[in-house]
Parts: C-alpha cells; sequence; structure tokens
C-alpha cells in the first residue's frame, strides 16, 4: 500500500518511533495487535485485548522488573495492577477486568497520532468497545519482513525501558517500596461518611489553607497520596477546599501539614474522641511510636513520589496571604453560581 510515497511499514514505524512515548503503552498495543493478527483475529473485544495486555506487562515485569514510565518516580496503571495482582490483593479475573477499565482510555485514541496528527492510515478501527483490525495490519505482519517488525516492536520496549531507567536511577527501590504498601493495602472505599468525624477538629476550616469552608466545597484528602499508602485509614484523611484538593493533587504536601496531621491525630486520642482506639491500633500506643509510624511512611512517599506540594521551599498555603485571597475570592465566585 502507498500513500504519499511512503508504504505501510513507514507508517508502522512511524508510530514506534516518533509517537509520544511516555510511557510504554503505544508499544505494548503494537505488540498486542501482532499477536492478535497471528491469531487470525479481525473483530477484538476489550476484554481480549485486557487479556493480552495483562500477560504482555505480568511477563515483562516479571523478566526484567523496568519503568514503564518516563516521569521520574511514578508508575503506569499497569504497574500497579499488576503489583495488586502479585501480592495477591486481587485475582486475575479482577486484573485483567481492571486493565480493561483503566488501561486503554489514552492509547486506543492516540496510537495513530505521530508529531500531533493522525497518520493518513489505520491498523484498526475502534467502534463499540472493539477493534476492529484493518487490512493494513494485516499486510505488515503476513508479508516478508514480518520478523523484523516483531523484532522492532520488542527492541523499541528495550529502549524505552533503558531510557526511563536512567531517568529513574531508585526504580528498584521505589517499586519495592511500592508493593509493600499495595500489599498491605485494599481498594477504595466510600470516605465521605468521614466528614463529620473530621471536622469535629477543623470546624469547617480548610486543612491546607486555613479558610472557612462553606457546604458544597468540602472533600476528603490523603494527605500523604493514596497512589502509595493504598488504604482509607482515619488517620491519614482530611478535608480541604475542593480547589485546594485539585491544587496538591497526588503530590505530598510539604513536611508542615505531616506535623499538623500528628498534632490532629494526637488531639483526637487525647479528646478520647471515639476513634481514639481506632488510631492506636493504626497508628501505635505511645505517641512516640504514632509519630514515628506516620514520618517512615512520610519518607517512604517521598522517595516514592519524588515531589511535593510547596511551591518553592518553605512555601505553605497556610501563611501564604496571597494564597488565602486567592481562595477567598475563588469561593465568593463559585457562590455567584
Amino acid at each position: 500500500m502507498k500513500n504519499n510515497q511512503f508504504d505501510t511499514k513507514d507508517f508502522w514505524r512511524a508510530i514506534l518511533l516518533y509517537g509520544r512515548n511516555a510511557a510504554t503503552y503505544k508499544i505494548a498495543l503494537a505488540q498486542s495487535l501482532i499477536e492478535l493478527t497471528d491469531e487470525d483475529k479481525n473483530i477484538v473485544t476489550l476484554d481480549e485485548l485486557a487479556a493480552k495486555f495483562f500477560n504482555l506487562y505480568k511477563d515483562r515485569l516479571k523478566n526484567k522488573n523496568m519503568p514503564q514510565l518516563y516521569q521520574k518516580n511514578r508508575i503506569t496503571v499497569m504497574e500497579r495492577i499488576i503489583m495488586n495482582y502479585e501480592t495477591d490483593n486481587i485475582t486475575e479475573t479482577k486484573a485483567i477486568e481492571n486493565v480493561a477499565r483503566r488501561a486503554f482510555n489514552d492509547v486506543i485514541p492516540r496510537f495513530h497520532t505521530v508529531y500531533g496528527s493522525e497518520i493518513p492510515i489505520k491498523f484498526y478501527e475502534y467502534n463499540d468497545g472493539k477493534l476492529i483490525l484493518t487490512d493494513n495490519i494485516h499486510e505488515i505482519i503476513s508479508n516478508n519482513d514480518e520478523k523484523q517488525i516483531k523484532s522492532e516492536v520488542l527492541s523499541r520496549w528495550d529502549l524505552l525501558e533503558a531510557a526511563f531507567e536512567i531517568n529513574n536511577k531508585n526504580g528498584k527501590l521505589i517499586n519495592d517500596i511500592r508493593k509493600f504498601y499495595i500489599k498491605n493495602g485494599y481498594e477504595r472505599t466510600d470516605i465521605t461518611h468521614n466528614i463529620p468525624v473530621l471536622n469535629s477538629y477543623q470546624n469547617d476550616t480548610c486543612f491546607y489553607c486555613g479558610e472557612k469552608m462553606q457546604e458544597g466545597q468540602i472533600e476528603v484528602d490523603h494527605v500523604i497520596p493514596r497512589q502509595l499508602v493504598q488504604h482509607d485509614q482515619i488517620w491519614n484523611l482530611v478535608l480541604a477546599h475542593g480547589f485546594c484538593n485539585n491544587q496538591k493533587l497526588d503530590a505530598l504536601p510539604s513536611k508542615e501539614y505531616i506535623i499538623k496531621l500528628i498534632n490532629r491525630n494526637e488531639h483526637f486520642i487525647k479528646s478520647n474522641h471515639p476513634i481514639k482506639n481506632k488510631l492506636i491500633k493504626q497508628l501505635g500506643e505511645t505517641f512516640y511510636e504514632r509519630k514515628k509510624y506516620i514520618q517512615k511512611v512520610y519518607e517512604d512517599a517521598k522517595i516514592a513520589i519524588g515531589f511535593t506540594w510547596e511551591g518553592i521551599k518553605g512555601y505553605n498555603p497556610e501563611t501564604d496571604e496571597f494564597y488565602k485571597t486567592f481562595i477567598r475570592n475563588y469561593i465568593n465566585q463559585i457562590g455567584k453560581y
């Protein structure tokens, strides 16, 4: 097939070499398409693709244990799913369901995008939750270059992993830390029922900026991000404006907030609040044990997550008058609608 003097193989290679490869998903999808074509598939359900993706990453991480994402100290959804599976937190069936639900949102619609534009041919069409493999993918796999095409995909995967490893020098340590917390964690629960308990300490005041919160603006946040701790234990939950929560996102807050969190938990314990026994069970019998436990989780999070929400060194939204003024204006604007 010719198109603008380029043939099908050229467009395939352009996807692998020049497509945005901040993670290995596009390479894994290319490998999946090759294997599905070898199996004479023409129509592939999302569940079938998820099973293929799951097995590719499971084998890849078992044999090589290399980072699959360029961004330092972060891991992909696929790595997190595999870790959950390997630590017996979820079954293989549940893992594949999670892949189908969470792993394809970006890669399927963007696979054919190179330098911000779609290439003029397609290797599949995506309709109604199914991939329809086109003649183009069958063409490059069935011709005399099949062996070379397959080798190029795996070589590109090797090259990306090597580049990501250079950027993530502590990759093994980070993965070990994450596996520890995943093994001791559990899937998300509804945490909104904790609002009255938490508010008995915060009194309608945002944990991060110190400004008042109005009904409808209150969100429950994990101080140490859930992407690491993998649980919804109340010692790590606080109330915040939705705006402040969105500013923090999955980052760690600066150390001032960890001290504030430790003191908040001690307030509950000293005041004989009903959650006192739960906090002692989760954190330890003495103040020293509880403080040491939270500080250890925070230090692990600094290694695994690698960045904190502090803007510049020493920044603290709670004492930053500009930030607090911005919050007040934002809240006032919201109140008009």
